[in-house]
């Protein structure tokens, strides 16, 4: 069975940091391309980053960049995000999501889904 398990969420203040992990299990996802979506409470889905399989490509919402970073572990089923300098508008549940093919902004293309995790940015 196909899983994605994200973790490393939690509260931490305005200008502190996090690193979210997303474990992929279940199938090969060394050859899959990965993305990180937020949602905030009463607003949509949000893009925040993708990877492709080989991490030579990334994208980043504007408004992370040069604060966040996705990063893929050696054997390529974990996905980190590294998320510096948070700010109150941070906060979100953070979902990763895996595709074979690299989808980018596009949620809907994703087939594969985390339950996500929790980030609180208190100011």
């Amino acid at each position: 069975q196909v899983q994605l398990v994200e973790s490393g969420g939690g509260l931490v203040q305005a200008g502190g940091s996090l690193r979210l992990s997303c474990a992929a299990s279940g199938r090969t996802f060394s050859s899959y391309a990965m993305g990180w979506f937020r949602q905030a409470p009463g607003k949509e889905r949000e893009f925040v980053a993708a990877i492709s399989w080989s991490g030579s490509t990334t994208d980043y919402l504007d408004s992370v960049k040069g604060r966040f970073t996705i990063s893929r572990g050696n054997a390529k089923n974990t996905v980190y995000l590294q998320m510096n300098s948070l700010k109150p508008e941070d906060t979100a549940v953070y979902y990763c999501a895996a595709d074979r093919l690299y989808r980018g902004i596009n949620a809907n293309e994703y087939d594969y889904w985390g339950q996500g995790t929790q980030v609180t940015v208190s100011s």
